[in-house]
């Protein structure tokens, strides 16, 4: 048992988590018992601060759902959400020690296994964190696990995350990842609403995705979001939205094999949606 840490990108801090426990899947035991004091209020001051910024720019149907994260007052055990996932849409969250290589990423979700980073940011880094923990994880991804058309649309992407692998697409399925379930704005009845986990974990990016006038906000079409390069460093400078969860899932349907081949043809975008020079 035990692998190799995993980076993503260039940084010079090595990555955070112990990989000594990992199994060949990546996975590992949530260590529970390791929290302490200050982590438990860590992870309450997080979640006390988002779930307040959340009505009126948050989509409605993961504030609905919150709550089957458990008590806020301290990190949750993965087995207590696991009996409620289960019986809602037979998935299930499983510990990882930090960044897991794509591949794994892909099987575990095409399994209908969701990684969760089980370490929790310092107090120092309450604000930002490079790296995703447990409460960008928990807070911001699992709820909608309980949406039984997201859920089917997460093991639908491990799925063509694994055949894009193979094809030497996976740059361009990541980004529709990117522009979904983490960056993703949806058109609700009461009005534009995010749903993305990178923003619904962020109190900075929140109110800017929803509300600022500085951002394009564009509707969801494939191959332009493919195209879309992305910002890891500063709040997006492109969101592009959908009209409901059902359309996120019917546009995502069928086989993206050829549309793959048409795109490698094709200039990509930047992040703030001008096209770069093709050479």
């Amino acid at each position: 048992m035990g692998q190799a840490p995993v980076v993503y990108g260039q940084s010079s801090r090595p990555p955070r988590g112990d990989y000594s426990r990992a199994h060949e899947d990546f996975t590992c035991a949530q260590d529970f018992d390791a929290y302490t004091a200050a982590d438990h209020d860590t992870y309450h001051r997080l979640y006390e601060r988002q779930s307040a910024l959340l009505p009126g720019l948050a989509s409605q149907a993961f504030i609905d759902v919150l709550p089957k994260l458990g008590a806020k007052e301290r990190i949750p055990r993965f087995d207590d959400i696991n009996e409620q996932l289960w019986r809602a849409t037979r998935w299930q969250i499983v510990a990882v020690p930090g960044l897991i290589p794509e591949r794994a990423f892909f099987s575990l979700l095409a399994n209908r296994q969701f990684p969760v980073t089980d370490w929790i940011r310092k107090p120092e880094e309450f604000e930002y964190i490079v790296e995703p923990d447990v409460f960008h994880d928990l807070f911001g991804h699992v709820p909608l696990l309980f949406n039984p058309v997201i859920a089917d649309y997460i093991q639908r992407y491990g799925q063509g995350g694994l055949k894009a692998e193979d094809l030497g697409a996976g740059e361009m399925l990541a980004r529709l990842y990117w522009y979904t379930i983490e960056f993703g704005l949806i058109r609700e009845p009461a009005g534009l609403r995010a749903y993305g986990a990178g923003i619904l974990s962020s109190s900075g990016e929140l109110q800017y995705s929803v509300q600022s006038p500085e951002p394009r906000r564009l509707p969801l079409e494939l191959a332009r979001t493919m195209r879309t390069r992305y910002k890891i460093d500063t709040y997006q400078q492109t969101y592009f939205v959908i009209d409901s969860f059902e359309q996120l899932f019917e546009l995502t349907a069928p086989d993206f094999t050829h549309l793959y081949e048409e795109l490698r043809l094709l200039p990509e975008f930047a992040a703030d949606s001008a096209p770069l020079i093709s050479t």
